[in-house]
């Protein structure tokens, strides 16, 4: 009986040792002692990142006044009130409000038993800080709600400065050309600090798709685009990747500016699907199309000339065009250039360009360049060329012992000149021996 007593009382004596136990302090897991006692009852730790309750965000080096959330279960089995959080982050990571290195949450939570609640924190996050994992320990005061007296939960975490992605687009080349099928290249780039992956690329509102609405913001429905979607895949920071497409742009179009509107889906540093849109803007420029065709060889004045036409079968004048010659192989012929202004399309461009060489005139086949050169209405140089081969021929060799014949038709011009004097001289003579008789005669009657 007295051993039964004695084990009895020894029991209720070792109760409060055995209870004091289960709030026993334990070491910080995280970067070295905590700064918060270690007791853990009815919150139960689930993540912590930067970001909102419904969104996590990419932060990096120097952003401030960012949101911190830290996620907990209610695993008790009553309610809880009056929950406030502190946080204690590493060097270079500070409260919003002051330098202080306790961070505390924004308000007072409450969690239903069972439910999950949130703490938010704001942070500012030094320049000098790197983007790479870094530890956290946060710790939450409570009370429970039929109870008095403040209880203590916290655990160490992991947490990671992201950096931020930030996604552009621009097409290489702006400008697009009417009646005509162009090759576009679009570049997709990512200027920020963060990786981005699985990028996925759809134009929208195209002819093979059925417009949702009557009208739309673009006129992309009325050109042909005949790639709509692309896999980009990965981009990593400060890098770019390309996509091409073959767009048919018609002649309506021609002078307006083309804005194709792109979606594009990543998934971000947190590996959380995102979806944004942004808009490709191109001119349309109109379409100068030239020929080249009737190049010749004729003698003009004694010159034998370079000749040949132009025709434009766009939609657009060439500006500024000029038209140049240049010898091929062994063609001696020297370069030669004519300045053609306009070159429209409402009929052809003749061109004639005198026949140099450069040493000794050599006569016979001659290979060339004929080159046009003009602008076109945003201004750029358009080089066209068109090789041919032309023959230049020798002018006829003089004969010493041949009569010139300008010779002969200046002396029948004189002889027939002074013949016609000799004739009139006599006439007059006639004239005068007539007059001089009758005067004689009726001088006598």
């Amino acid at each position: 009986m007295n051993s039964k007593i004695i084990l009895s009382l020894l029991v209720i004596g070792l109760l409060p040792l055995i209870f004091d136990n289960s709030y026993a302090q334990i070491s910080s897991g995280g970067f070295g002692q905590s700064p918060f006692e270690r007791d853990f009852g009815d919150v139960k730790f689930l993540d912590a990142y930067f970001g909102t309750i419904n969104e996590k965000i990419e932060v990096e080096p120097g952003d401030g006044n960012v949101p911190f959330t830290a996620i907990f279960a209610n695993v008790g089995s009553q309610d809880i009130t009056g929950i406030r959080g502190q946080l204690s982050l590493p060097l270079g990571f500070s409260a919003s409000d002051g330098p202080q290195s306790l961070i505390y949450s924004d308000s007072v939570a409450n969690s239903l038993a069972g439910e999950n609640f949130y703490l938010t924190f704001f942070v500012n996050i030094d320049k000098n800080i790197q983007i790479q994992q870094y530890p956290g320990t946060v710790k939450v005061d409570y009370s429970r709600l039929r109870e008095s007296g403040v209880r203590t939960a916290f655990d160490d975490f992991d947490f990671k400065v992201t950096g931020d992605s930030v996604i552009n687009v621009k097409a290489l080349q702006p400008f697009l050309t009417s009646l005509r099928s162009n090759n576009v290249v679009i570049e997709i780039s990512n200027d920020g600090t963060a990786p981005i992956s699985g990028v996925d690329i759809t134009a929208t509102n195209t002819q093979t798709e059925l417009a949702s609405t009557s009208s739309s913001t673009t006129n992309i429905e009325n050109v042909v685009i005949l790639e709509s979607s692309w896999d980009i895949g990965n981009i990593d920071p400060k890098s770019s990747r390309q996509l091409t497409a073959t767009v048919y742009v018609p002649q309506s179009l021609k002078g307006d500016t083309l804005r194709i509107p792109l979606s594009i889906s990543y998934y971000n540093a947190h590996g959380d699907l995102h979806q944004i849109s942004k808009i490709v803007d191109f001119y349309i420029k109109g379409l100068i199309d030239l020929t080249i065709f009737n190049v010749d060889v004729i003698e003009l004045s004694g010159t034998q000339m370079v000749i040949g036409e132009i025709i434009n079968e766009g939609n657009e004048d060439g500006l500024f065009g000029f038209v140049s010659i240049k010898s091929k192989g062994n063609s001696n012929i020297k370069s030669n250039t004519q300045f053609i202004d306009e070159i429209e399309t409402a009929a052809p461009v003749p061109f004639n360009l005198p026949i140099e060489f450069d040493g000794e005139p050599r006569y016979g086949e001659h290979d060339i360049t004929i080159t046009v050169r003009y602008k076109d209405s945003t201004r750029d140089e358009i080089f066209l060329n068109h090789d041919a081969t032309i023959t230049v021929k020798e002018p006829p060799k003089e004969d010493e012992n041949s009569i010139d014949p300008t010779m002969i038709i200046i002396s029948i011009l004189l002889v027939m000149g002074a013949a016609f004097y000799i004739i009139r001289r006599r006439k007059k003579t006639a004239i005068e021996a007539n007059w001089r008789h009758n005067f004689k005669s009726k001088t006598k009657n």
